[in-house]
């Protein structure tokens, strides 16, 4: 590795190698290195008892991609929230040990399990050595790291508290992630009745319901209403089972351009904050993550503005991201917070009381995150509330749609025993 520190310098990152290998029980094994080139890539393999059978470069360094264009998260594969959640806490936790951050990096990238994840923090490792803040490091990575952990960690070096900020983005992360496990844990068998369900009525109506209803096609009388629905509903079915799945692909696309355009996400969002069921949970939800944030940043230092501005567009809706920026605006002018909050009408009444409160009394911090604890836990049981309902109506519905079709077929029979008596 060179490093040149005159007025021309031109700083050349470490290579990444991606590497087969045998260990010293001749297994096969794979991972990635980073080294000078790729003979010290082999080199430092032998050294640590691995027995290289193939090394080659991964990657240019990430200046000569800056200067073509290309992103520098382009090459890598998505990188789960979990994953960033479990990093910055074994991160905390050697920092805190006394690691300087890039022996810590450098311990993490071995326990990396994602080979893209991996890569990614050996580059970022790379360029702490060549000059770079851990902060202006996790930024050539957008796609990895939000703006929200970006300016947490900038402002967690700025005052000399970098393992405190990441423990605390750690929390966010994991709290934040536990409670979309929980919901999608609530949803999961409702979400299956829902598909098997649907799956019994298409083969019924496609193939049952068909050899049944043959019998009555001679009959020269006319079927009942249900019979002749339940025959139309098989045929079409039938022969035109593919158009459901088209029909399903052009909403499905409509939908996403509309999210694209800015006047499409605002109806969309005002929709979902507007459904009797669901909106309520998802306001409180988008809150909940617009409070947790803000006092995080509030306790590492961050000033009110600057945290309202990175704060502004991680709530996931429109309407409440627009409420913080006027918001902002008005603290900017002077006012306080809940006040500022309360006039756009967006947030919850219980959440502005809450604000107000850690205002008047100083803790305005740790009011925040309680907000985040409150809506939190009632979006959980509003969510398990709901599904609780789901699932007998769900079986409720399936009953209706099996005894439509059992009165369909039996209907006629009973007027042809009629005319037979």
């Amino acid at each position: 590795m060179r490093l040149l520190i005159d007025s021309n310098a031109v700083v050349n990152i470490m290579p990444v190698f991606e590497y087969t290998a045998l260990d010293a029980r001749g297994k096969t094994t794979s991972g990635i290195i980073d080294a000078e080139g790729a003979l010290a890539a082999r080199q430092k393999l032998r050294t640590s008892g691995i027995f290289p059978i193939s090394v080659k470069e991964t990657q240019e360094s990430a200046p000569k991609r800056e200067s073509k264009g290309i992103s520098l998260s382009s090459r890598f594969s998505r990188v789960k929230p979990v994953e960033v959640a479990m990093m910055t806490r074994q991160l905390a936790t050697l920092i805190g040990a006394g690691f300087p951050l890039v022996s810590a990096l450098d311990a993490l990238v071995p326990q990396t399990k994602s080979h893209g994840f991996k890569k990614i923090m050996a580059q970022i490792k790379n360029l702490i050595v060549e000059g770079s803040s851990f902060a202006q490091a996790l930024a050539k990575y957008p796609a990895a790291f939000s703006s929200l952990y970006i300016n947490m960690v900038r402002a967690g070096e700025t005052s000399g508290t970098l393992e405190i900020v990441l423990d605390r983005l750690a929390d966010i992360t994991e709290k934040q992630q536990a409670l979309m496990n929980r919901i999608q844990t609530a949803l999961a068998y409702p979400i299956f009745m829902l598909i098997f369900g649907t799956l019994v009525l298409f083969i019924l109506l496609i193939y049952i319901v068909p050899s049944f209803t043959s019998i009555f096609a001679d009959m020269n009388q006319v079927l009942p209403t249900p019979t002749r629905l339940l025959i139309f509903l098989g045929e079409f079915f039938k022969s035109y089972w593919w158009t459901i799945f088209i029909v399903i692909g052009l909403v499905w696309l409509l939908f996403n351009r509309a999210k694209k355009t800015e006047k499409g996400r605002y109806w969309i969002d005002k929709a979902i904050l507007a459904i009797p069921l669901t909106g309520s949970s998802a306001r409180k939800l988008a809150v909940a993550r617009f409070a947790r944030t803000l006092g995080s940043l509030l306790e590492n230092g961050v000033s009110m503005l600057v945290a309202l501005d990175i704060v502004k567009n991680i709530a996931g809706n429109i309407l409440i991201s627009e409420a913080v920026e006027t918001a902002a605006i008005e603290v900017g002018k002077g006012q306080g917070l809940g006040a500022a909050l309360s006039s756009r009408g967006i947030f919850p009444q219980l959440s502005i009381q809450m604000i107000l409160v850690g205002e008047q009394s100083g803790e305005l911090e740790k009011m925040l995150t309680k907000i985040a604890d409150v809506f939190e836990n009632e979006v959980e049981t509003s969510i398990l509330r709901l599904t609780s309902y789901l699932e007998p109506v769900m079986i409720l519905v399936m009953g209706l749609c099996v005894l439509f079709i059992v009165l369909s077929i039996c209907l006629p029979i009973f007027e042809m025993n009629q005319l037979i008596r």
